[in-house]
């Protein structure tokens, strides 16, 4: 079986959501930034790979420019890790490629990465192109979506995470839509008024949540509802909360 072979075959909710989510191991000496910068020209396909995940721990503006081309590098795992690392190593030259490998690669464990990165980055160009895949891509992107919608600070973000919450077949991604949104109303609040429609649909749905099937969403709509202070929010956990405290008698 050739490398392709085995990657065509690759689940990708079998791998880490982003490099934050590996599992700790003992604490191991960074690696040398001129060694792995090398190595991000090799013809070796994993000697690629490798140093691009290097950049993940490595801050290091020298390998931008390549981590760049690698976006489009030929194994789907080298332009993976190359995402990632541009995520840790944020600069608005990367963005632009991001953005576009995103709409183009047509593999869903990259797009994901590139998601992950565009969300860390808070890159407001990156906007639509996230929107576009929370509306229409595979799960596990859909899910880093929500996030990154999150972390952007924009309030045209507020709506289609609200239709998503609303929505959305799956749970985690509708669970990271109610994080997202308690997250993107706190920052946004001085850009618009409490009275304004967007802000009550927010509300609406995350309030709807609190009787979604899944125990993890109404806990995200709880949490978010509990840290943006909405009296009518409060108000509806209030009289859950009641009535629970009723029902253990």
């Amino acid at each position: 079986m050739t490398l392709n072979d085995e990657l065509a075959i690759l689940d990708i909710d079998a791998f880490p959501l982003s490099p934050l989510d590996l599992p700790p191991e003992e604490e191991m000496p960074l690696p040398d930034p001129d060694e792995m910068l090398a190595l991000l020209n090799s013809e070796i396909i994993l000697e690629r790979m490798q140093a691009a995940r290097a950049f993940c721990e490595l801050e290091d503006q020298r390998a931008i420019p390549r981590l760049v081309e690698l976006l489009q590098d030929e194994c789907p795992l080298v332009r993976v890790s190359a995402a990632y690392a541009l995520g840790r190593n944020k600069s608005e030259h990367a963005i632009a490629p991001l953005i576009d490998q995103l709409k183009q690669d047509w593999n869903g464990y990259v797009r994901k990465g590139i998601v992950w990165a565009l969300g860390t980055c808070r890159a407001t160009l990156g906007l639509q192109p996230l929107i576009s895949a929370l509306k229409y891509d595979i799960t596990a992107v859909r899910l880093w979506a929500a996030s990154a919608l999150g972390q952007l600070g924009d309030v045209d973000a507020i709506t289609p995470l609200t239709d998503a919450l609303t929505q959305d077949s799956m749970s985690a991604v509708r669970g990271n839509c109610a994080w997202s949104l308690g997250k993107l109303i706190i920052q946004m609040r001085c850009e618009f008024n409490v009275q304004d429609e967007i802000y009550h649909d927010a509300i609406d749905a995350l309030i709807n949540a609190l009787d979604d099937d899944d125990l993890s969403v109404q806990t995200d709509a709880r949490n978010s509802l509990r840290k943006l202070g909405d009296p009518r929010g409060l108000k509806v956990l209030d009289r859950i909360e009641m009535d629970q405290g009723y029902c253990e008698f």
